[in-house]
């Protein structure tokens, strides 16, 4: 075999193992066969120390399913409130990041329960496919399925679009970008919508890192475009970013999204907020007064 073929297949083997690398990095998804919340031993998003505790009786484990390829797949997800208040109470969908599951984001929900004060808002958290107890492998397809899976359960539960508020962290930003954007797919178009660490593009997000100096379609399936998504939401933006995010840098990731969104936008910039510990760098007291002054305001 010759010295140019020997390159070339070289050359093949690392692009495709840039590529599953970079899928997985994406998608880092872990799965479990049961939610442990406040029992979970594992890695956590943030560490509360005792605070922001729910009870019991708040805490509603609900799925849904989605159709993927003729086939039904089951998505997991879980309800902090009371279910019967859901056609009356507004309503925080939080669309987690790309790291592990709700045990691990459960923290989040946890304080998102305590905004203004504990049940004066209604969470839904859930899993996309792939993550926890969620079935099936992550796409981008199931993502957006799944999102709208859960759109169409709060509908169902008598929730309408003006108490609806989408949040999404991170990878999350993506599902919320994508139904703000395109309202018209899905069951409900949010009222507002808070973006902690958004990603400007999968195609960024690659040149960023500085793997390869190729386009980032040869090395992802991905066609996530915040950046150009947003241009096309007109509800009320509240960006939140820690400055000293050095997974999604500010620069590169936050601020190109910030500033494609039209008016009306706000942002919270948290001076040594890193891609987790924003609400902790902030205050958690100072977070929650924020992120109320914006819904409720």
């Amino acid at each position: 075999m010759s010295k140019y073929f020997v390159l070339l297949a070289a050359a093949i083997a690392l692009l495709f193992s840039c590529r599953k690398r970079l899928d997985a990095f994406l998608f880092n998804q872990s799965v479990l066969t049961f939610y442990s919340l406040d029992a979970y031993s594992g890695e956590k998003c943030l560490d509360l120390g005792g605070l922001y505790t729910v009870p019991d009786s708040m805490i509603h484990r609900v799925s849904w399913a989605i159709q993927e390829e003729g086939k039904e797949v089951t998505v997991h997800g879980i309800y902090v409130g009371n279910l019967a208040e859901i056609a009356t109470d507004t309503v925080l969908l939080f669309c987690h990041g790309n790291k592990d599951h709700m045990d691990f984001y459960w923290p989040r929900q946890k304080l998102f329960s305590h905004l203004g004060s504990l049940g004066r808002f209604g969470v839904l958290m859930f899993d996309y496919p792939g993550y926890g107890m969620s079935e099936n492998k992550p796409t981008e397809a199931n993502m957006y399925a799944s999102t709208e899976g859960a759109l169409a359960w709060l509908k169902n539960h008598g929730l309408s679009e003006d108490r609806l508020v989408m949040y999404g962290f991170s990878l999350g930003s993506a599902p919320v970008c994508e139904v703000a954007g395109n309202s018209d797919q899905f069951s409900l178009r949010p009222h507002k919508i808070v973006l902690e660490a958004p990603f400007a593009s999968a195609e960024i997000l690659i040149q960023d890192g500085g793997l390869l100096s190729m386009p980032g379609s040869f090395l992802v399936d991905l066609k996530i475009d915040n950046a150009t998504e947003i241009k096309k939401v007109t509800v009320p933006l509240l960006w939140i970013h820690g400055e000293s995010d050095a997974f999604l840098t500010m620069a590169h990731h936050g601020q190109l999204v910030y500033d494609h969104k039209p008016e009306p936008k706000q942002h919270l910039l948290v001076p040594g907020g890193e891609h987790e510990t924003t609400p902790y760098v902030l205050g958690y007291a100072e977070y929650l007064s924020r992120l109320l002054a914006f819904i409720a305001g």
